[in-house]
Order: structure tokens, then sequence, then C-alpha cells
């Protein structure tokens, strides 16, 4: 990995899965769902990841009233919030934005999570972002680019300037759709550390 942060406008980063572990928390709140709707839990994790929660809902519950659906966001989302047992920061993550913040490089958290979840889980793992990018700024959101964009524009710098790191595939899409530069840390990808170690040349 041949990198310079000296071209880089800003590092845009996923939040879920490659700032953080949240795994755990996510899949009790989701197992949660599943039992109340009536759902194959396993079904229901094998679709969640990566994209906003409103979206997985309407698509595991197509026939139901939309008051059952706002309903059960509301729900899930309260016990995501609340529930942030074994949320930490993943292995290089706290290294690589101290890095950044000591070099004064841009960098945002671009995610599909609400604003009230995504500082919630941040806060929980020990991180403060300077930008935050939710589901709730953008028209559309991942598989979409609009998220990357957002905060590439909130950074003041163009897209193309810019790394997106991502570790899901929906994700990964709204990058590669987003114009810029993109780091899988999923689990065919690279890790933080090593991207750490790229960027510090």
């Amino acid at each position: 990995m041949n990198l310079s942060l000296d071209a880089v406008g800003a590092v845009l980063f996923d939040m879920d899965g490659t700032l953080i572990d949240s795994h755990p928390a996510v899949e009790r709140a989701w197992r949660a769902v599943a039992a109340r709707q009536g759902l194959d839990a396993d079904a229901v994790l094998a679709v969640c990841h990566g994209v906003p929660a409103e979206v997985t809902l309407r698509l595991l519950l197509p026939d139901a009233p939309a008051e059952v659906v706002a309903d059960e966001v509301a729900r899930h989302l309260e016990q995501e919030c609340t529930d942030l047992d074994g949320v930490v920061a993943l292995p290089g993550a706290l290294d690589l934005i101290a890095h950044l913040d000591a070099v004064g490089a841009a960098w945002a958290v671009v995610t599909s999570a609400t604003a009230r979840l995504a500082r919630a889980r941040l806060g929980a793992a020990g991180i403060t972002a300077p930008v935050l990018v939710s589901y709730e700024d953008v028209a559309a959101g991942k598989p979409a680019p609009d998220g990357f964009l957002e905060g590439a524009r909130r950074c003041g710098v163009g897209i193309e300037t810019c790394l997106a790191v991502e570790d899901s595939a929906p994700g990964l899409a709204a990058a590669r759709a987003s114009g810029a530069t993109v780091i899988n840390v999923g689990p065919c990808g690279t890790s933080l550390i090593t991207l750490l170690g790229a960027l510090r040349g």
C-alpha cells in the first residue's frame, strides 16, 4: 500500500466494523427485532449490516403498516443507543485518528446510523469525530454515495482527494461510487494498523 497524506484531502471513515467493533450490540438489537416480529434471526442478521436500520426494517416487514415499521424503528434505535456493552475501538483505530489529528489531517465519520446512535457508539469507543455525517444528513443512504460526498463537502475538499475507509459491501459500493480512493478494511481487506503504517510512510 503506497499512500501519502500529502496528497489526501480528508479520510472518510465508516463507523461500525471500520473504526469500532459494535458487532455484539448490533446482533443483540437485531435478534430482538426478529423475536418481536417472528422472523428468523439468522436471516435478519444476513441483511442488516451496512445499511440504515429503517431501510432494513422496510425490507424485513414489506407488508406491515407504516406505523408498525415506525414503532419498530424507534424501539430498535432506543436499544442500540442504550445497549453499548462491548462497543470498543477496533485495533489501530485510536492510534490512526491520533496520527491524523497530530499532523492536522482532516477526517470524518460517514455512517448509516443516526447521529444519536453514532455519537453513543463512538463515545463508548473513546472517539470524537470532528465531522459526522449520519443517515439523517443525506437524501439516500449507502450504497448510494451521498454520505461520502457530504463528508468531503463538510471537510472542504474534493471527493477525488479523499480516502474512504469501509468494511461492508454496501459501504464499499457507496465509497467507490463517490469517486474517492477506497480502502477496504473488511474481511478480505487490510487493517487499520497497516493503513496507519502506510500513512506514516
